[in-house]
């Protein structure tokens, strides 16, 4: 199972990352901190000196139409977010 699912690329973080030189992730529930700055690490080539981590509940969702009541549930997911080294960065977009 990889410990990286995605990198979460909002307008948000695209400004936190030019500012503050941090990049945020989805993340597998069950990854530690150290195994998520050891991923980034390896799969990026960059040092990490900080990993937060924060868990997004799932919400349920409902929706009325002619057809009657539809619900459902977002899943759960963790996100981490990332502070690099000074000078170093990740650019998501450079294989497009």
């Amino acid at each position: 199972m990889s410990i990286l699912m995605k990198p979460l690329v909002t307008e948000k973080f695209t400004a936190i990352s030019e500012k503050l030189n941090k990049v945020s992730f989805i993340v597998a529930k069950s990854a530690t901190k150290t195994e998520i700055k050891k991923a980034v690490e390896d799969i990026y080539s960059v040092s990490v000196t900080n990993v937060n981590t924060m868990i997004y509940a799932g919400k349920s969702k409902a929706r009325f139409t002619k057809r009657g009541h539809f619900s459902g549930s977002k899943s759960s997911f963790k996100k981490a977010v990332i502070t690099l080294q000074e000078g170093q960065k990740i650019d998501f977009f450079q294989n497009i």
